[in-house]
């Protein structure tokens, strides 16, 4: 009897942990060959027949900063079901707190900041320890004790970082730097966990807002949610005086979505020389659960949590992309790229996108490819660089060069080739539609041409052998950038197969390098 019951409790354990595991891994939705998008009304009629960069459409001027949209209603957008805007940030401007329908990505191009996000349910864990209160005075002979600031954490961020913020948690942004602050911010409107609209939608806790049609002018005004409750039931439920009430319903206030704090904000939360401290290689550099450290550096692998000590009130928030130290491909002559995904930062399993960042030196090419599982938005930081972009019948649907600021549509399975300008480097960064997001490369190691067989290749084009082994080869040692080569570089290519080429096409690109 004794034995059946511990194998019966034996069982009960193992069913727990597998329950357990299992939520683990649906946390955020699906693997990362499905989705959790939802699709809308006439998406699927959608064909990405002809693509074009996109440039700000609309610009709203608050007092201590301004926001550029992308219009919102463009065709390719809509069909992508993504959001994006540019927000600027004067040194002391702080931008009010608000939620949010959609998740979105926020990636900063410039300057640094604090950031705060408020999750429902979850402790303030910033408080003063030395004493729980601060005496103000007597009161018939007893002192006046308030309680001391408690919040929740204080997120520090600086240019590079990429930052989650899930669909519905308030948030806040100041700048305490001596720049402007610029973020761009893309958001994914065909998200599960949006269920509203297929839309962007900004709900303002503090303050009254300015939009508009155009660039150039604005037509309309809108208010703080708490300014549609009347006033009286407000102050009840909030325990203040109608006065304060009202005071909180910012009617009056013209000063815009982006605030000036001329003395600074008074945060509790650790000082710099603290945070060196705790700290001490790069303020950003977590712990998560899963990493297995290795040599200093952390290798991913296995379940983003164990479900004990990671959990929804303490997952990290940002990462940087911006460090070379962390690109994931590294080509010293062609540039680098790093990806971020669910493995690197466990939040995006929760807000089901992730992100990219590339610098390619001067004319150095992509590999082309296509992404398997997502869209992806691409959004230049810096230089030029001519991008193409071909459809499922073989169409160019875009051929042009980009530049900073603008953004461009990548359709999912689209074939895509870029090259840098040959005067300046390319940089960008890239917002796709899934958490763990995959490319899949035509050209070089690790790639659709070098998987495949050669007679394969010479009955596919109609090559001699001895052409597809060239086509096979000539990338052969480098994955996903490539080197710019020149036309001397090919000056053994005929149509006969030399057996000399190889060799001399090595010495070629070696003297370019």
């Amino acid at each position: 009897m004794a034995s059946v019951c511990s194998l019966l409790t034996f069982s009960l354990c193992l069913l727990v942990i597998f329950q357990g595991c299992v939520a683990q891994f649906q946390f955020g939705g699906q693997s990362a060959w499905q989705s959790s998008r939802e699709f809308g009304p006439g998406q699927r009629a959608c064909h990405f027949e002809q693509l074009s960069a996109l440039e700000p459409s609309r610009r709203v001027q608050s007092e201590a900063g301004v926001t550029e949209y992308y219009e919102e209603n463009n065709e390719q957008l809509r069909c992508a079901g993504l959001s994006a805007f540019r927000r600027i940030i004067e040194p002391k401007g702080l931008r009010l707190p608000v939620y949010s329908n959609t998740p979105s990505l926020v990636y900063i191009t410039q300057g640094r900041g604090l950031l705060g996000t408020i999750y429902t349910g979850c402790p303030e864990t910033y408080q003063s320890f030395e004493q729980q209160f601060e005496q103000l005075g007597q009161a018939g002979g007893s002192p006046i004790q308030i309680p001391k600031d408690e919040h929740q954490k204080v997120h520090r961020f600086r240019e590079g970082d990429v930052i989650a913020i899930p669909a519905g948690v308030t948030h806040w942004c100041y700048n305490d730097g001596d720049v402007p602050l610029i973020a761009v911010t893309v958001s994914d409107t065909r998200n599960s966990a949006n269920q509203l609209e297929p839309r962007h939608r900004e709900f303002y806790l503090a303050g009254r807002h300015q939009s508009g049609q155009s660039y150039q002018e604005i037509q309309e005004t809108k208010n703080n949610v708490l300014s549609g409750f009347e006033t009286q039931l407000l102050a009840e439920a909030l325990g203040v005086n109608p006065d304060l009430a009202r005071r909180l319903q910012s009617q009056n206030d013209q000063r815009g979505e982006i605030v000036r704090v001329e003395r600074g904000l008074q945060l509790l939360r650790p000082t710099r020389s603290q945070e060196e401290q705790e700290q001490p290689e790069e303020y950003e550099t977590e712990r998560y659960p899963g990493e297995i450290y290795e040599q200093g550096k952390p290798q991913y692998g296995g379940n983003f949590s164990n479900g004990l000590d990671e959990n929804f009130c303490v997952l990290k928030i940002r990462y940087n992309i911006n460090d070379p130290n962390r690109a994931d491909i590294y080509n010293p002559q062609g540039g680098r790229i790093t990806r971020l995904n669910s493995q690197k930062l466990p939040i995006l399993n929760l807000v089901q996108l992730s992100a990219t960042r590339g610098v390619l030196r001067r004319n150095a090419l992509l590999s082309p490819y296509w992404n398997i599982n997502a869209h992806s938005l691409f959004y230049v930081t810096g230089g030029l660089g001519r991008v193409q972009i071909v459809n499922h019948q073989g169409r160019t649907v875009f051929d042009g060069q980009l530049r900073q600021r603008q953004l461009l549509l990548i359709p999912q399975n689209y074939a895509v080739l870029v090259k840098a300008n040959q005067q300046q480097q390319f940089e960008w960064v890239s917002f796709k539609t899934n958490h763990n997001s995959m490319v899949n490369q035509l050209v070089g190691k690790v790639s659709t041409i070098r998987g495949l067989p050669l007679d394969v290749l010479r009955a596919s084009y109609r090559l001699s052998i001895e052409q597809a082994r060239r086509l096979k080869n000539n990338r052969r040692e480098e994955f996903t950038i490539l080197t710019p080569r020149y036309p001397e570089t090919y000056e053994h290519q005929s149509e006969e197969y030399d057996p000399q080429y190889q060799r001399d096409a090595d010495v070629s690109l070696a003297q370019v390098k």
